[in-house]
């Protein structure tokens, strides 16, 4: 596990390189009760077009899967995966994932993480 990165370095393309992996969670606002062992896998990262001007990476967002329950509140979380190292992230609850069949259930809870 490397350092904490600061997430003014971080790019889209080593998202990219770590979707598909699991994420470790922790922290979170005072009043939510994070359990002992909560995990979250990175499945998507998009990019977006626009740069603002003097800035070196264009904006991107992450998503990441989660159980559906407990939904933990928006709020800056520590997330831990091998190759990123420690990230103290701001996710947001954006609901659950589309069901892979009508009438199915949803299987996971999805949260994103903005970068500009």
């Amino acid at each position: 596990m490397t350092d904490d990165r600061s997430l003014k370095s971080l790019t889209a393309k080593e998202f990219h390189a770590a979707k598909g992996t699991r994420f470790r969670v922790s922290g979170g606002p005072p009043e939510g009760s994070l359990p002992d062992s909560f995990e979250v896998d990175l499945v998507d990262v998009a990019e977006y077009p626009e740069r603002a001007e003097g800035t070196f990476r264009a904006p991107f967002s992450v998503v990441f899967h989660g159980p559906l329950n407990p939904v933990l509140p928006q709020g800056i979380y520590r997330l831990e995966q091998e190759r990123l190292g420690a990230l103290d992230l701001f996710i947001v609850p954006i609901g659950p994932d589309e069901p892979e069949a009508p009438g199915a259930a949803a299987k996971a809870m999805r949260y994103e993480a903005a970068f500009g």
